[in-house]
């Protein structure tokens, strides 16, 4: 099934390499692959980002660290680095059924929907929430209620849908290992679909409040073709936090 959880992820990972591993000599004369198939376009020539989505790795669900350039960390100032020494994994907000907030993913499909002047973002997992873009070139207002979500202008920026977001609540952390964030966080997503199968994700992240500089994050996310969201209810039966101890941390 293509529910996982991302320590299943993780594992299913490990085990993938484990088998590459010990795969016999003639695995190797296997015919490579076709190249990529083209991404789709609407009538008028852009870009199409219709698909279920999910993502393709675990950057934007339980360290983002990970998804930095190579020799590249987290820009944490003192104030984040000591509210990461006492985040534990059972206040973990997106565990407790709250929203996700951004640029964080939970390990299951999600979907673009778009109509005049919107784009939404629909989630499957965490509270089976949404995104709203605002796409008729309004500004951000001057002091913006804080959100889970934050206030979302969008633009194109020829195949790359440019997502501008400010006014969040500091209440979300970016992953399971409990990066934090202050209101003074901006976000700036860039999603291109290079192919078919894949989209990517740029995020880069402002916040003066608990970084020292900016940074930027890349994360792809993958198409279940044929598939639609189902209907998730994190609330419904949950035990999961009873069973997390210790400090914040990956699975």
């Amino acid at each position: 099934m293509r529910r996982l959880f991302a320590g299943q992820i993780a594992t299913l990972v490990w085990l993938a390499a484990s088998a590459f591993a010990q795969a016999p000599p003639t695995a190797s004369k296997q015919a490579p692959a076709g190249p990529p198939k083209p991404a789709p376009r609407l009538a008028d020539g852009r870009i199409d980002f219709t698909g279920l989505w999910r993502p393709a790795d675990i950057f934007l669900i339980e360290d983002i660290s990970l998804g930095l350039k190579p020799g590249e960390t987290v820009p944490l100032n003192a104030w984040s680095q000591e509210k990461m020494k006492k985040q534990l994994s059972k206040e973990d907000p997106e565990a407790n059924c709250l929203p996700m907030g951004v640029p964080r993913q939970a390990p299951y499909p999600w979907k673009f929907a778009e109509v005049p002047g919107y784009i939404y973002i629909l989630f499957e997992g965490n509270i089976h929430s949404f995104r709203q873009v605002f796409m008729d070139g309004r500004a951000h207002p001057a002091d913006p209620n804080p959100t889970w979500y934050g206030h979302s202008t969008g633009r194109w920026d020829k195949d790359t849908l440019v997502i501008d977001t400010v006014g969040f609540n500091d209440r979300f952390w970016f992953d399971f290992v409990g990066h934090p964030h202050t209101e003074q966080l901006h976000t700036v997503e860039r999603y291109a679909r290079p192919e078919l199968a894949f989209l990517t994700e740029e995020v880069t992240i402002t916040d003066p409040g608990a970084y020292t500089k900016p940074f930027t994050i890349n994360a792809k996310h993958r198409l279940l073709p044929g598939d639609e969201l189902l209907e998730y209810i994190c609330q419904e039966n949950q035990r999961d936090t009873q069973h997390l101890v210790g400090p914040a941390g990956r699975p």
